[in-house]
């Protein structure tokens, strides 16, 4: 699927530029598109903040003016956490990507507009943009960093464009453990405590209920039995005990 445009108003610190591109190519962003960079371009420094995504970089396009920038766009929505007093529709990222991931489904080209790292978009920025979209961020401290506000926004169109998968997953590798791993391993256990001494003999049988209420408590696998059976094994060779 293509991703939205990222646009960045007369940017001015190298590092948050390459820290843009690295938050773009996280969440699959590739179309980068500066507005009169500050210092021009390219800045020293930039690829180093990066972190390897200089592919966004490399292709990255310079424009003299905003209304160049937006020209073959569709639709823009432009960043800001300051209320402008203009008369458009202001989203949260999460439903602002969910138009955005519907509308570039249909085939339209949409830019995500961020302005400067100091004072952000000018008004008459803004009132080039369909909808303005703003982050549910505490009053006391409103202001994001640029390449933050990228990646939050990256994020966001990556779950509305339905490709958030996790790269791994923590499902068990090891089928669970048999009843009759199970037992198997709760004679072992208690055979070696009771050769160690562990138990009072007058509370073996509580204390020897009370550790398998507990195995079964861990939800072993198969690999857990083994691994806690060799332990066993290990301990009985060292005390002399001999394995059971």
């Amino acid at each position: 699927m293509t991703a939205p445009i990222v646009i960045l108003v007369e940017p001015q610190l190298a590092e948050n530029i390459g820290m843009t591109a690295r938050a773009m190519a996280n969440f699959g962003l590739s179309e980068l598109r500066l507005v009169a960079p500050k210092n021009g371009w390219p800045k020293k420094g930039v690829r180093e903040a990066a972190s390897g995504a200089t592919h966004v970089l490399d292709r990255a396009t310079v424009y003299a003016t905003l209304p160049e920038a937006i020209a073959d766009l569709h639709a823009l929505f432009a960043t800001t956490a300051r209320e402008r007093g203009q008369m458009k529709r202001v989203h949260a990222p999460e439903p602002a990507m969910a138009e955005v991931a519907e509308r570039i489904g249909r085939g339209e080209r949409i830019g995500l507009m961020f302005g400067r790292e100091r004072v952000g978009l000018t008004n008459d920025e803004v009132s080039l943009a369909d909808a303005i979209v703003t982050f549910p961020v505490t009053e006391e401290f409103p202001s994001l960093n640029l390449a933050q506000a990228v990646l939050l926004m990256g994020y966001e169109w990556r779950r509305a464009a339905g490709l958030a998968t996790l790269r791994f997953s923590g499902e068990m590798l090891s089928p669970p453990a048999t009843r009759e791993a199970l037992l198997s391993l709760f004679t072992s256990l208690e055979a070696t405590l009771e050769r160690a001494g562990f138990y009072p003999p007058e509370k073996r049988e509580i204390i020897a209920r009370n550790m398998r209420d507990m195995l079964h408590r861990m939800s072993m696998t198969e690999q857990d039995v083994r691994t806690f059976r060799g332990a066993l094994r290990a301990l009985d060779r060292k005390t002399g005990t001999g394995a059971e």
